[in-house]
């Protein structure tokens, strides 16, 4: 990971803690088979593909908006049920399979995001050939899906954080 998504991440996790006034939890990694390389380079791979259509989609239809403004919740479903999947702590009595949460998957998919926020902000500086606005768009919905993942990765009620957002500027 780049220095600036690795500042960025860093900062976030700091705001973040600074909101709840407390250090952040981290989930327990699974007590199963531990995952090879290629199955771990599989459950990546899939939710950067699930991230990027649904962007690609967002950006089509343009419908997951409130007041003029795109929601990450609304815009990114897939991506944020495979997140939950991969932090599924405990199943139904009746589940054939236990629970296997992965944090690990999702703490590199969290670099990822944190990466193309920064890769966003570039390409918006860059005064390059592309549409301005969906650019900017883009860089809202990643930039507030990055906050989203965080939560989920560590446990976080959004409501406890409710000053998270404000207490600082985004980057």
């Amino acid at each position: 990971m780049n220095d600036r998504a690795t500042t960025l991440l860093q900062g976030r996790r700091e705001k973040l803690e600074h909101a709840l006034g407390r250090p952040l939890a981290l989930p327990e990694p699974a007590t199963g088979p531990e995952l090879s390389e290629s199955e771990q380079d599989h459950l990546r791979n899939a939710a950067t593909d699930l991230y990027l259509n649904e962007l690609a989609w967002e950006n089509i239809t343009e419908e997951e908006q409130v007041e003029g403004e795109p929601l990450a919740e609304l815009a990114f479903p897939g991506f944020l049920a495979f997140i939950q999947g991969l932090l599924l702590e405990k199943v139904m009595p009746d589940s054939l399979a236990p629970a296997n949460p992965r944090p690990e998957i999702v703490e590199d998919l969290v670099q990822f995001l944190a990466q193309r926020v920064v890769a966003l902000q570039d390409e918006m500086g860059g005064g390059g050939e592309g549409d301005a606005e969906q650019e900017a768009r883009d860089l809202a919905l990643t930039d507030r899906l990055l906050d989203v993942v965080l939560f989920r990765l560590h446990g976080v009620d959004p409501a406890d954080a409710e000053g998270f957002r404000d207490s600082a500027p985004a980057s």
